[in-house]
């Protein structure tokens, strides 16, 4: 196989640094790069849609929530990893392009549930495909197998800052 920028980058640290291990930057900086790589790809699927990264995740978490589609802004915040003042602004912003609409909670009368609309699931059902289709790809050049194991290689590292 031929070397690649992240071959050359770690030559050239163990050129000018041979005191340090660079081998982490084997793994890490292709990882990096990859997910580059795979932030581009995101935003042309979610082009077609007039979709951006954050708005397809709260989207997505809201239509794999199950029917009828609805979750407390707390949930979408722990969902998406943002804060709760993050995610009113977001709420307030896919409310106002129809995308989601508030509800009381019947369980709470001081809280609220935020529902998917109609239009927000096409796009979110919309994008997903296109989605997946593009990373399915990505996958191609490894196989069924390999993929499979890198999934559990990546699980393992994502492991200690998930747990």
């Amino acid at each position: 196989m031929d070397d690649d920028e992240v071959d050359r980058l770690v030559a050239a640290w163990a050129r000018e640094r041979p005191d340090l291990d660079a081998s982490p930057l084997l793994v890490l900086s292709r990882v990096s790069r990859l997910a580059h790589h795979l932030d581009r790809a995101r935003a042309e699927a979610f082009a077609g849609t007039e979709l951006v990264q954050w708005e397809f995740d709260v989207l997505a978490a809201l239509r794999r929530s199950g029917a009828p589609h609805e979750l407390s802004p707390s949930s979408l915040a722990a969902a998406t990893l943002v804060t709760s003042g993050t995610m009113t602004t977001r709420i307030d912003r896919l409310a106002a392009r129809g995308l989601v609409e508030r509800h009381p909670d019947p369980a709470d009368r001081r809280g609220v549930l935020v529902r998917l609309t109609g239009d927000g699931a096409s796009r979110v059902d919309t994008a997903l495909a296109d989605l997946l289709a593009r990373e399915r790809s990505v996958l191609d050049a490894l196989g069924p197998q390999r993929s499979a194991q890198l999934a559990d290689l990546l699980r393992q590292l994502l492991a200690p800052f998930e747990g």
